[in-house]
């Protein structure tokens, strides 16, 4: 067991990476999405199998009272990137929650409501090399859940929870570096890629197919491209800078997920 955890797999390759001459450090940028809902119920036993998902925030509650005034300001469906409030009432829980992970030692970028209605939010962790970051996405998953539940809600990294909406996905940043230069960027390559990034890309459309195995254990991940997850989306694409800022990424990964949980 010890083998084959995934931290020392990441530790080895980082330190394959090195023995090869090519780079000697590889960066790593998820973008990590989740849903905060209100309440979740379900049950699965010899007679019955259900499940019911409630945000306050959730447009299916435009016509509710619950015993107090309806206020409106719901993203409606596929239209909650990125609304300010009233619309996003989760701008604060949010904030605690990049508050306790730059307490944990990690470092946030920038936070935001995304795309679906119900809660669906994104905090962009900056990016570090890869044994670093998964250490990060561990506690960043940590911290979410237990703010969320502090607050009496429930945060989720499930890939589709809701039907004919976005689920949450993970893009994830990648770049080569070798003597604190980015491999990855040529100002005269296509798209800002060098020949290099073409390789690099090319060996990821290549290896897809055993690659969604790892980075999307839940079969939810890929089934729910057919059901309003994001159609039209390609697996890989080429960030551009923006401002003249020189990007620190080189490629952007779409098809991965948070929810399989390695081992420590």
């Amino acid at each position: 067991m010890v083998l084959a955890r995934p931290r020392r797999i990441a530790r080895k390759a980082e330190a394959y990476l090195k023995s090869t001459g090519i780079a000697d450090l590889s960066y790593w940028g998820p973008e990590v999405e989740f849903f905060v809902f209100d309440s979740i119920r379900f049950d699965q036993n010899q007679y019955s199998g259900y499940y019911f998902i409630d945000s306050e925030e959730g447009i299916w509650n435009s016509g509710q009272q619950n015993g107090k005034p309806n206020l409106g300001h719901r993203p409606r469906w596929k239209e909650g990137y990125f609304p300010t409030g009233p619309s996003d009432t989760l701008q604060d829980l949010r904030s605690e929650m990049v508050l306790a992970m730059k307490a944990a030692g990690v470092q946030v970028e920038v936070h935001h409501h995304e795309v679906a209605t119900a809660g669906q939010c994104e905090i962009d962790m900056r990016y570090s090399p890869l044994v670093k970051m998964a250490d990060n996405v561990m506690m960043y998953k940590y911290i979410v859940k237990n703010v969320a539940h502090a607050h009496g809600r429930t945060a989720t990294f499930m890939p589709k929870p809701l039907f004919g909406d976005n689920g949450s996905g993970m893009h994830v940043h990648q770049s080569l570096w070798k003597d604190g230069l980015n491999l990855m960027a040529d100002d005269e390559g296509y798209g800002g890629i060098s020949q290099l990034g073409m390789y690099y890309i090319g060996g990821l459309l290549a290896h897809a197919p055993a690659l969604l195995g790892l980075v999307a254990p839940a079969s939810i991940r890929i089934t729910g491209w057919c059901q309003g997850m994001r159609p039209g989306e390609p697996c890989l694409f080429v960030p551009q800078p923006i401002g003249g800022r020189p990007h620190p990424h080189g490629v952007q990964e779409s098809q991965g997920q948070a929810a399989g949980v390695p081992l420590p």
